[in-house]
């Protein structure tokens, strides 16, 4: 019997080899215009599966990469056994405590639903069905983030299998390196079966999208930078231009506020003085319901995205984002950071000091229209303040972990992936030696 059919008898979650049916579709990863070729998929009945899972591996010389459902995936993968933690679903609340346990492939809706009962919230992305461990491993950047910081920071511990296939919990205090760097680069270091975190006040929530016609894109901006300009931390609000297929071209404003409606109306006045919206959906709204705002696709599906950190939004650079219609975009997205983003963090990506956030989002239809599509996102790149340095969450697949760190930090990153995993046993999304 091989290393690879002998999962079977190592792993009591299900197992798929290649010419299995179904194997294709288990090895598919959330982005459907990533291929991503693996040797086995093997899906952990409980946090001892996938213990055994990585002492086998580590014996027969083979990698492993871990993944719930596939967000962020590269398809770097090749020769690996793609590890689905999705069965790792354990979610335990303690409001006294303001902590959650959340296993590997809770998703992010379920914290939600279950704390907002309790008045409490984690820190939620965009979408509700990304995992909150693959989120906090590549740093997570919330709607609450300038309230509270990168998702990582709320971290306070983690339960992982080491490349020695040793279950092992992980604080600060236990293992600083280790925590350290799981908080923001990745699963390159361990298999996070579980993690725990810190919840936060939310007894009041405003939230939701207004919708303009593109005509009124100029002014909708020009009230984004004044709105954003003194925003407090407990408001958070995110710029995007549309344009869907079969649709008007389309201007929207979406927010968030941690505290009750008519503070958030006097905060978001700037935006009624705007023209009329097609639509207006703010509104009180519980913590569990944040998904609804973006209304993201909760089904697998092809995607080209770029991410770049941007230094200011000035006049040039307002005008560089109105200068030209999106198409073939399908969204241009501009983030507000600052606040707790931007204060000291003792993570890999450390602090983020520049304000914006920049996500360029196109569906690659077929190869004329990917490359149009990658087109239009490095000229709208080259034409805005950016950085030079993006989220770690959101590398695209062409992309290192050096486009996220600073040398300095991925040299610590590389010693201690040397030293904990010395043979190359578990492969992140992207790997630090990559």
């Amino acid at each position: 019997m091989d290393s690879l059919t002998a999962l079977r008898s190592v792993v009591r979650g299900r197992v798929w080899l290649p010419g299995d049916p179904g194997f294709d579709a288990a090895r598919r990863p959330w982005n459907l215009a990533i291929e991503q070729p693996v040797a086995a998929v093997a899906e952990a009945a409980d946090a001892d599966d996938v213990a055994a899972l990585v002492r086998h591996a580590r014996a027969a010389g083979l990698g492993v990469t871990a993944q719930p459902n596939g967000h962020g995936a590269t398809g770097r993968t090749d020769g690996l056994i793609l590890l689905r933690t999705t069965r790792l679903d354990t979610l335990e609340i303690d409001p006294a405590a303001r902590r959650a346990r959340v296993g590997a492939g809770v998703p992010s809706g379920r914290v939600q639903a279950a704390a907002a009962p309790h008045g409490l919230t984690g820190l939620p992305g965009s979408s509700p069905i990304v995992s909150v461990t693959g989120a906090a491993l590549g740093g997570g950047l919330s709607w609450f983030g300038r309230a509270h910081g990168w998702i990582a920071d709320s971290v306070t511990a983690l339960d992982v299998v080491d490349a020695d296939g040793r279950p092992r919990r992980v604080t600060a205090d236990a293992d600083p390196d280790l925590f350290w760097a799981l908080r923001g680069a990745g699963g390159d270091f361990a298999i996070v079966t579980a993690l725990e975190l810190t919840l936060h006040p939310a007894p009041h929530l405003y939230g939701g999208r207004m919708l303009w016609t593109a005509e009124h894109a100029p002014a909708v901006l020009e009230a984004y930078r004044r709105l954003t300009a003194t925003a407090p931390e407990r408001l958070t609000a995110w710029l995007d231009l549309l344009h869907f297929p079969g649709a008007d071209p389309m201007a929207a404003v979406d927010v968030t506020h941690l505290g009750g409606e008519d503070e958030a109306r006097d905060l978001l006045a700037a935006l009624d003085r705007l023209p009329r919206p097609l639509a207006d959906g703010r509104r009180v709204m519980s913590v569990a319901e944040l998904g609804s705002i973006t209304a993201e696709p909760t089904d697998p599906g092809p995607g080209l995205s770029r991410a770049e950190l941007l230094t200011g939004l000035d006049d040039t650079a307002a005008k560089a984002l109105l200068a030209d219609p999106i198409a073939p975009l399908l969204s241009v997205q501009l983030r507000h950071l600052g606040g707790a983003f931007a204060r000291p963090s003792d993570s890999p990506h450390g602090p983020l000091s520049e304000p914006y956030a920049l996500y360029l989002f196109g569906i690659p239809a077929d190869p004329a229209t990917a490359r149009a599509v990658a087109a239009r996102q490095r000229a709208l790149a080259e034409a805005l303040p950016v950085s030079g340095r993006k989220p770690f969450t959101f590398l695209g697949p062409e992309e290192s972990a050096a486009d996220a760190f600073t040398p300095a930090t991925l040299e610590r990153l590389r010693q201690i992936k040397h030293r904990r995993d010395p043979h190359g046993v578990i492969r992140g999304n992207f790997p630090v030696l990559g």
